[in-house]
Parts: structure tokens; sequence; C-alpha cells
């Protein structure tokens, strides 16, 4: 199973930016979704951003669309997840996913049987 290992993260305040990493053990397949979810304390954990490496579509949870941008690097079996203006409803611990191949189940963690261990995001006010 391939390994995934995120890093990046850390604290900022509200309306600052982070970039995370991802990179992934070995080749995930263009045709398989890499993507970002978060947990926030006590929620479920919830799809933020995905990416298949056709054609580099990208697709984004309603509350960070147009702030977030995911990216990805074939080439180097890596994703980012590039997070502006943050909010302090952003913090949670971040995780890079894949395994999904599509695109209804590119946000659904049950679809992705890779995992990181998760990268902390903390915003403070």
């Amino acid at each position: 199973q391939v390994q995934l290992a995120e890093s990046g993260g850390g604290s900022v305040q509200a309306g600052g930016s982070l970039s995370l990493s991802c990179k992934a053990s070995a080749d995930i397949g263009r045709n398989v979704y890499m993507a970002w979810f978060r947990q926030r304390p006590g929620k479920e954990r919830e799809g933020v951003a995905a990416t298949a490496g056709l054609r580099g579509s990208a697709y984004y949870a309603s509350s960070v669309r147009g702030r977030f941008t995911i990216s990805r690097d074939n080439a180097r079996n890596m994703v980012y997840l590039s997070m502006k203006d943050l909010k302090p409803e952003d913090t949670a611990t971040y995780y890079c996913a894949a395994g999904a191949t599509a695109r209804n189940g590119a946000l659904d963690a049950r679809r992705h049987g890779s995992w990181g261990q998760g990268t902390q995001v903390t915003v403070s006010s």
C-alpha cells in the first residue's frame, strides 16, 4: 500500500497563509484522486480539496473554495494544498489521502484507501 507523508502546517493568525505538502511513496496513478481532508475537534473528517492526475481537475468544499488551492506533481508523487485568508474555523488536523477513482467519491473519506498521519493547522483570531 502506498504510504503518504504530510509536511507543513503550523500556527498562523487569521488572514494568514500556509502551505501543506504530501509525498507518496510510489506512483499513485494519474486516474486516482489525491485529496486533502481535515478533522476539527469534535467533528467528522471532511473533504477539503481533491485532484485527479489527468487534466489537473480540482474540486473543493464550499467552505474553502476561493481560498485553498490544490495542486499535484505527478512526476514527484506530490500533492500540495495552498491555503490563504485562513480563518479560525480552518483549525484542524489536515490529512492527505489517495485512492478514489471517481469524481463523486473524491471528497468522500470512504473512497480513499491510503492516508497520511496528519499535520496540525492552527489559526488564531
